[in-house]
């Protein structure tokens, strides 16, 4: 089941260059110093640099901002996070030496940061209490009930390959094909043949079988022949493309519509989108947003000028 997408919901999570979480990090690092001792009990210290501890919990958002690493050890990537972060708090300390956090570049960049740590947190819970069970399962009975009703159906084939356009070779498949049907008329197994003549690769593991499609998901010749044959039924020779087929209808049914499990990860983040891009709606209609520049409106498609002459 495809959940329909939301057309122009802004991307919520511009990219934040790296120096500034590095530096938020650090900073939460600093911060984390003056926590409660009941806090700092259950978040031991795993280093010290220069006097600023680093805790357990910093390792995972170091992790998450390091991102993948290569295979270790839990150890070796312990000291590879907390190396990571060390590096963070040295680089840090060495910028404020150099008084750039005083720089108005560097503050408005800060504040950049801060302002995109704000908006993913509220983001974030947002699509959290949007996303609940009734919610998505209205969504999903909504989406369920215009999924138009599709034929399948279940067969095997048995293929004896031709090269387009050489007419030798396919009517010497044609007559293979012709005896492999012969054989299945005098009550052989379809799929023990199958196994022995097909030159279908996966054919001869699996006796054939295709399991359950839909017309469209088939080249026409084969469809057209698949879905006209009674359950139990074998054809005639059938030419496609990829050579010459005998096919075995073994069901048909109306094709299942998927479970709520089965698309509950798009009903989720389809449902967060919206209640997220009808949050942000709302915000813009209740602000006052000035623009101290004009929008030129597109201008109609000139005329392409002509080619320059070749040298």
């Amino acid at each position: 089941m495809t959940i329909p997408t939301l057309a122009g919901v802004p991307a919520f999570a511009p990219t934040v260059p790296r120096f500034a979480r590095l530096f938020v990090g650090a900073l939460a690092l600093t911060l984390a110093t003056t926590a409660p001792l009941a806090a700092q009990d259950k978040d031991p210290v795993v280093a010290t640099v220069n006097g600023t501890a680093i805790r357990q919990s910093d390792l995972a958002a170091a992790e998450e901002e390091a991102g993948q690493l290569p295979p270790m050890s839990e150890n070796a990537k312990k000291d590879y996070l907390v190396q990571f972060l060390a590096d963070a708090i040295l680089i840090t300390k060495a910028a404020e030496d150099k008084k750039l956090a005083d720089d108005a570049a560097f503050k408005r960049k800060l504040e950049f940061a801060r302002q995109k740590l704000l908006m993913e947190s509220l983001l974030s819970q947002v699509a959290k209490d949007a996303s609940t069970d009734a919610a998505m399962r209205a969504v999903y009975d909504d989406a369920v009930t215009k999924i138009p009703a599709e034929e399948e159906v279940k067969a095997a084939h048995i293929l004896i390959r031709a090269a387009a356009g050489d007419e030798k070779a396919s009517k010497a498949a044609e007559d293979k094909i012709k005896a492999v049907i012969a054989r299945l008329n005098k009550g052989e197994d379809f799929a023990k043949v199958a196994g022995e003549v097909t030159e279908d690769p996966s054919g001869k593991a699996n006796g054939g079988d295709l399991g359950y499609f839909t017309k469209e998901q088939m080249v026409p010749e084969f469809a057209t022949v698949a879905f006209s044959l009674d359950k139990g039924k074998i054809s005639a020779p059938v030419k496609t493309q990829f050579g010459w087929h005998v096919i075995k209808v073994e069901d048909k049914r109306t094709k299942p519509k998927p479970s709520f499990e089965d698309v509950k990860p798009q009903v989720e983040q389809f449902v967060a989108r919206k209640a997220q891009a009808e949050f942000v709606t709302k915000l813009r209609a209740d602000a006052k947003i000035e623009k101290n520049y004009k929008v030129e409106e597109p201008k109609a498609d000139a005329p392409a000028a002509p080619a320059a002459p070749k040298q």
